[in-house]
């Protein structure tokens, strides 16, 4: 399993993913999930993939040949004029590789089910937030949906929706989202450190900050043990329940 968040800002984008693939739970392995692309002053673009690592690992290589060789180069990620086209390009690479996979490709339980998120700027539009489902089609971020969650989702929203506020700075976001992280790792094995992330922000054309944190980096235990003790002053600090007489 895998969890991947996508963050849309007043300032930027902020992506963050895991690392952890696992066939069962005797057979786990580290894998990148994010990938990006960029042209100076003109585009960026990164992708988070979340599914059937086969199905993830051939959208991202058939991407990366159609921008690379000069042969099939059509149509290229580089060349498209904007995200909305981007985002339509990783939807139909994404169908065509299921399709290539399973006679029914389209069934979007099947065993090559994958979601991927893609964000990014191309010049002179916005950046642009999209979720992609296995079927080809997409939704994009809003003021009212301003992040998108793909894989193991469920245990990290509470926290996006309660603190998430669009004017915070991208130190603040990767905090949010690392306690959206620690979370998840506490309920699920499947999703586990390291965890990368990226910060883009508007009109730079180019990532910012990006890393990897690791199990053992000392923010991220801080930021761990600091909200599990929040959580239990926070519970504390609640009225008591009392059963009436």
């Amino acid at each position: 399993m895998t969890y991947c968040v996508g963050l849309k800002t007043d300032h930027g984008l902020v992506f963050m993913s895991d690392t952890r693939t696992n066939a069962g739970v005797d057979n786990i392995s580290t894998f990148r999930k994010m990938t990006s692309w960029q042209v100076p002053g003109e585009r960026m673009i990164t992708l988070m993939t979340a599914g059937n690592l086969a199905t993830t690992q051939a959208v991202i290589s058939l991407l990366e040949e159609r921008t690379k060789a000069e042969v099939d180069r059509s149509p290229s990620i580089l060349e498209q004029p904007s995200m909305f086209q981007v985002a339509r390009l990783v939807g139909d690479t994404l169908k065509e590789v299921i399709a290539g996979h399973a006679q029914s490709g389209q069934v979007a339980d099947s065993a090559f089910h994958a979601t991927i998120l893609v964000g990014g700027q191309i010049a002179p539009g916005p950046p642009r937030l999209f979720l992609v489902y296995p079927e080809g089609n997409f939704i994009e971020a809003s003021g009212d949906t301003p992040f998108f969650q793909i894989g193991e989702t469920k245990y990290g929203r509470p926290i996006l929706v309660r603190a998430y506020d669009p004017g915070m700075g991208f130190e603040e976001a990767i905090k949010l989202l690392l306690v959206s992280f620690d979370s998840t790792i506490k309920a699920n094995l499947s999703v586990g450190l390291p965890l990368d992330f990226a910060t883009y922000r508007t009109d730079s054309f180019q990532l910012g900050r990006e890393g990897r944190i690791s199990a053992d980096d000392p923010y991220f235990r801080a930021i761990s043990d600091g909200w599990g003790d929040a959580l239990k002053a926070a519970l504390d600090g609640l009225p008591d329940f009392s059963f009436e007489d």
